[in-house]
């Protein structure tokens, strides 16, 4: 349990001047908390943040992309109030490093403490991470971290005036989604995960219930499963039309007007889908599984997150189909997703081939560590630079259809190290150490690359190969797991994926292709110049195709119940139509 600082406890930074051609350029910044009798130290990031606009606070403006503001981040550790804390040109900042290279300017700057808590782990480690307050793990949404309101500042010539901010703003609670007809909410204690963690650990799904749920007792139910990251509640199912006073909204990411509208339409239509009298009744759940390093675990057991993929597939999947009619056998299970769900999707289907009856994997996270976006993980020494005698040419990270590139894999890693060290940040490549590495002397995760220099360790990529490189361990372990996995494997993804992602799905093609006795005898297939989410639609265009996803799958499963279903099986009480 997180013990929230009362509203009243301020945080005062006070910022001292700040020469812009000062060697010794310093932010001086004092934490001031009223004594707590159940609170005597404070742990967590300090994160400062300068914006060249104030349109929403600077706390949501820091991406990855090119219009992302300035942010620096320092450790707060065992911190008694009261005590300075020092604020200077050592703090790593994104994407200006040090704090002497902010530009003469107006700014609004402001600044949030993301709180850690210590965890006892069960391998006897101590450490000190962000509890998941049901937000998804988001920083800057957390509830119970500290912030400031927006200062407006200036930087002139001369540097810094003096100035105080106050964090005396906390994040509120977050308030769970009310049951309804159609969807239902559960927390279930994890045994596996608690013991971990050394301390009670929920995992929590949305239920979206077949039409008259309630009048078919003797029905029970295949269940589908659609992996991704944290959902605040079912999303894409409407049962009102959509919104007629509903003001349109450009989307940037896809370059379509009223995108807000056709998200509507879409979950409209769906609910108007699950309701048709041919319409199979199935369950589909959306699970929330956060844990103190990402808005999900990547559902997979691992050394410094712990026994998800157990807890998943042998404590939450067995209770919600006890509690919801569900079949409860593996045939009747199924996996989809895309992005970070399309490997979970896929993972879980190799790691639990059993338990699962096919997956759907659309645009997975890298599936062949060969291809880990654009490194070579295995025979690349560095990943954030090319190799070359002369040149310095760094590795891209993002694309959009045309090859045009917004980032790189050394920004985004520094971005992290900002917002977190040990692998801390929240953020993608940190999640990925997080799942796959094994854990440090320290209880944190192995770095598979130094987050500086970019170079790679070696034996930390051996131990992701052996466990978590799904297209070596299919290679490694098809005289076992080729006749279990036979006719469940579909991948998906674009050939324009924004990160590379599709590289890694033309070496596993490749691998699935050359199987035989048995032959995988699935599918692989790739939207021409689709950016990612492409999920195998090649109809409609993605940014439609990925409000599908719920639906767009039901056709393939239900083939793939007629000809894997055991004798006896039952295939007839969660088909009726009224």
């Amino acid at each position: 349990m997180k013990l929230y600082l009362p509203l009243a406890a301020i945080i005062i930074l006070l910022i001292s001047s700040c020469q812009q051609n000062a060697n010794h350029n310093n932010l001086e910044i004092s934490l001031f908390v009223p004594e707590n009798k159940e609170q005597k130290s404070i742990d967590g990031r300090l994160l400062l943040i300068f914006a060249k606009n104030n349109d929403t606070e600077p706390r949501f403006q820091i991406n990855g992309g090119l219009n992302t503001q300035v942010i620096f981040g320092t450790n707060v550790e065992n911190h008694v109030p009261g005590q300075k804390i020092r604020f200077d040109n050592q703090a790593l900042g994104f994407p200006v490093e040090q704090l002497s290279g902010l530009k003469e300017g107006d700014y609004y700057v402001q600044a949030l403490l993301h709180v850690y808590e210590t965890f006892e782990l069960s391998s006897g480690h101590t450490v000190k991470l962000p509890m998941d307050n049901g937000e998804g793990q988001q920083w800057n949404r957390s509830p119970g971290n500290l912030y400031s309101k927006p200062f407006k500042i200036i930087i002139g010539k001369n540097g810094l005036d003096n100035f105080e901010l106050s964090l005396d703003q906390v994040i509120p609670e977050i308030e769970e989604p009310e049951d309804t007809k159609w969807i239902k909410h559960i927390k279930l204690k994890s045994e596996k995960l608690s013991a971990f963690w050394g301390r009670d650990i929920y995992l929590g799904a949305h239920i979206l219930l077949p039409k008259n749920f309630d009048k078919h007792p003797e029905a029970r139910y295949p269940l589908m499963i659609f992996h991704g990251h944290f959902p605040s509640d079912f999303g894409g199912f409407r049962t009102t039309p959509p919104d007629k006073n509903l003001e349109s909204v450009y989307s940037d990411r896809f370059n379509v007007e009223g995108y807000n509208i056709m998200q509507q339409e879409e979950a409209y239509n769906f609910y108007k889908r699950w309701n048709d009298p041919d319409f199979p009744r199935f369950l589909i759940i959306e699970i929330q599984h956060p844990t103190p390093y990402y808005d999900d675990s990547y559902a997979v057991n691992s050394a410094s997150q712990g026994p998800y993929g157990d807890a998943i597939t042998h404590e939450l999947i067995p209770y919600i189909e006890k509690e919801f009619q569900g079949l409860g056998e593996g045939w009747s299970r199924f996996l989809y997703g895309g992005s970070t769900g399309g490997w979970e999707a896929l993972a879980v289907q190799v790691k639990y081939p059993e338990e699962y009856n096919g997956c759907f994997a659309a645009c997975p996270d890298p599936i062949d560590f060969s291809s880990y976006c654009l490194t070579n993980i295995y025979e690349d020494k560095n990943a954030y630079y090319y190799e070359s005698d002369f040149k310095t040419l760094e590795v891209p990270s993002r694309r959009d259809y045309l090859g045009q590139i917004t980032s790189t894999v050394k920004q985004d890693n520094y971005l992290e190290l900002v917002l977190g060290d040990k692998s801390r940040s929240g953020q993608q490549f940190d999640i990925w150490e997080a799942t796959y590495s094994p854990q440090a002397e320290d209880g944190y995760p192995q770095r598979i690359w130094d987050k500086r220099t970019g170079d790679i360790n070696p034996e930390v990529a051996e131990y992701w190969k052996e466990n978590y490189d799904l297209r070596f361990i299919l290679e490694r372990d098809w005289d076992k797991l080729g006749d279990k996995l036979k006719g469940k494997i579909h991948i998906y993804c674009g050939d324009m994926d924004n990160y590379y992602l599709n590289n890694a799905v033309y070496s596993m093609e490749s691998f699935l292709e050359s199987t035989s006795d048995p032959y995988y005898d699935g599918e692989v297939d790739y939207g021409d110049r689709a950016e990612h989410c492409w999920n195998g639609d090649q109809e409609n265009p993605n940014h439609i195709s990925r409000l599908r996803y719920n639906s767009m799958y039901v056709p393939k499963i239900m083939k793939r119940i007629s000809v894997s279903a055991p004798p006896g099986a039952d295939l007839t009480s969660w088909r009726y139509k009224d």
